[in-house]
């Protein structure tokens, strides 16, 4: 079952369309959504929390239709939003808290489920400080165990790591894949920080526009591609003229030199012009896709014309 299925799902701001035709199943477990700034990453977390109306389209969430099942819906979702929306005059115990008696739970357990959640999120111990006191990072935590306290089947973080330093996005990183993995929530992750979703996520959305560029999981995004990345000790200039004169072809990256992998024969081709030379041979592997290279223009391949 798909934790999120979407068709045709379009929303427009007067003459401006942030969502065009959208049409996406997200499967269980940690999904990384990906655009640039103003992509429709929010817009769509609004529309499938049922708090913003599609112009057109349908999408389901958990099985619910969110146009129609919108407050049983939020139920079993939590949302961490990207904006600061914390009250300063209250501490950290009694907003979470009170999160979780707005979604249903009685005191007593509100109470236990505000203090357990509270030290997996590292903020038991300043749990009683007023929010207003709280560094960024801090704030952060608030908003994630406000998203959590309730035990949702499915957790919407937007920018979970925004205003962090690096140090800080790391732990919020290490909190969100601890949160899907030890807890067994799906979460949906918007980011336009594509590290961030290779490093935590088991999938990914990637839109462009409010349009769906790719969809599929991260090991297929970066699986191993038709490049050899070869990096030596010496002069890589004498190597790649070497590669040339062995019928190879052959481009500079750098120290690196970059060559069209189409068998085991390049590898021996390689090893065998490093011992000629009497060249170190310091990396010899095949190049891996990264998520950035979605948003590149296509290059010209490597191998065309050899």
């Amino acid at each position: 079952m798909h934790v999120i299925e979407t068709a045709g799902l379009t929303r427009r701001f007067g003459d401006v369309t942030a969502l065009d035709d959208l049409t996406i199943a997200v499967p269980p477990g940690i999904t990384g959504l990906v655009g640039a700034n103003g992509a429709g990453k929010s817009t769509l977390i609004r529309i499938l929390l049922g708090l913003l109306p599609a112009t057109s389209g349908s999408a389901r969430v958990l099985g619910y239709d969110v146009a129609s099942e919108g407050p049983t819906l939020r139920q079993f979702v939590g949302y961490m939003p990207e904006h600061d929306c914390l009250p300063g005059d209250v501490s950290a115990t009694e907003f979470i808290a009170h999160m979780a008696r707005v979604n249903g739970l009685p005191g007593d357990a509100a109470r236990e489920r505000t203090a357990e959640t509270l030290r997996h999120v590292g903020l038991f111990e300043e749990r009683y400080r007023d929010i207003r006191g709280y560094s960024t990072g801090m704030k952060q935590r608030v908003k994630l165990a406000q998203a959590l306290v309730h035990d949702p089947r499915l957790l919407f973080l937007d920018e979970p790591t925004n205003g962090l330093d690096p140090a800080g996005r790391d732990d919020m990183l290490d909190l969100v894949r601890r949160t899907g993995h030890e807890f067994g929530i799906s979460i949906v992750m918007a980011s336009h920080l594509l590290g961030e979703i290779e490093r935590v996520c088991d999938q990914v959305v990637v839109i462009d526009g409010g349009r769906l560029l790719r969809q599929g999981a991260i090991a297929d995004f970066t699986a191993a591609t038709g490049t050899l990345i070869v990096e030596v000790e010496g002069d890589p200039a004498a190597l790649a003229d070497a590669l040339r004169a062995a019928g190879l072809r052959v481009e500079g990256d750098g120290r690196q030199l970059l060559l069209p992998f189409d068998g085991d024969h390049v590898l021996d081709r390689v090893r065998d012009a490093c011992a000629d030379l009497g060249l170190g041979l310091v990396r010899l592997e095949r190049r891996r896709q990264a998520l950035e290279d979605l948003f590149r223009p296509a290059p010209e391949a490597l191998h065309a014309g050899s």
